[in-house]
């Protein structure tokens, strides 16, 4: 099986499964990735979502073994499915969680990026290497690089495609938190188990307000804020948080389980 899934809780794993290739994607493995993602954004009893890969490394890249000289049409429906992984990433109100062991190359800088925390091993290590094989950049490149870490450093990370090493990229803000060796998963896990016990409406407007913000006008962001905050007023979270604050309790988002105690 090119994907493992694991639920813990309201936490799923995905995990990347083709070790002997330090989980490169072809084309079964994007199919498969995108199907997952999508299965856990639609299941009621998921509330984040992790992504890693077996084997001691997280996404080497695309399989450049099953790549080979063809028409930009039949070059774009296979791009197209690595396309479809980033979309379902970008598109779930659920956080999506990396955990980086290893190489998080080429693809696999690009699928890292697009999650909404990257949880890195120190001995992980990053890169852009889309132009050793003459290719530009997809998987979301150019939009979470210049988003986590700026556009020249983005310029600079794909021209010159040498790893980076996890601390430098936790300087950058490609990383948002170091582990040991071996325990990126665990951690990101844990993470994840914490955001599973938030607000998930409220996340999942923050989610989405952060990507639009910035190309929106200052006032136009001004009225999305105050639309997407009186919805929020009206939720069974809200309404939970504030029988939890005048019972002296913390509260229980998600279920209302709390307030009927």
């Amino acid at each position: 099986m090119t994907i493992l899934v694991d639920d813990a809780g309201p936490v799923r794993t995905i995990t990347l499964n083709r070790p002997t290739v330090r989980n490169a994607i072809d084309l079964p493995l994007r199919i498969a990735l995108a199907e997952a993602i999508e299965a856990a954004d639609t299941d009621p009893e998921v509330r984040a979502i992790v992504l890693t890969g077996a084997g001691g490394s997280f996404c080497s890249g695309g399989d450049i073994a099953t790549m080979t000289r063809m028409p930009a049409d039949a070059a774009l429906e296979r791009i197209n499915l690595a396309q479809k992984v980033i979309r379902a990433i970008w598109t779930t109100s659920k956080p999506v969680l990396a955990a980086v062991e290893g190489a998080a190359f080429g693809a696999g800088a690009g699928l890292a990026a697009a999650c909404d925390r990257v949880i890195a091993a120190r001995d992980a290590r990053f890169a852009a290497t889309f132009t050793n094989v003459g290719l530009s950049g997809d998987m979301g490149t150019y939009v979470s690089l210049p988003a986590r870490i700026g556009v020249a450093r983005t310029r600079q990370l794909i021209l010159f495609p040498a790893p980076l090493s996890a601390t430098d990229a936790l300087e950058w803000g490609l990383v948002d938190s170091l582990a040991e060796p071996g325990a990126a998963l665990a951690a990101a896990q844990a993470d994840a188990a914490t955001l599973a016990q938030r607000p998930a409406e409220a996340l999942g407007v923050i989610k989405a307000m952060l990507p639009i913000a910035p190309s929106m006008h200052p006032l136009d962001v001004l009225d999305r804020e105050a639309a997407e905050q009186a919805r929020l007023f009206d939720s069974d979270d809200f309404a939970e948080a504030i029988d939890a604050f005048a019972a002296k309790r913390s509260p229980v988002f998600g279920t209302r389980q709390g307030a009927r105690q």
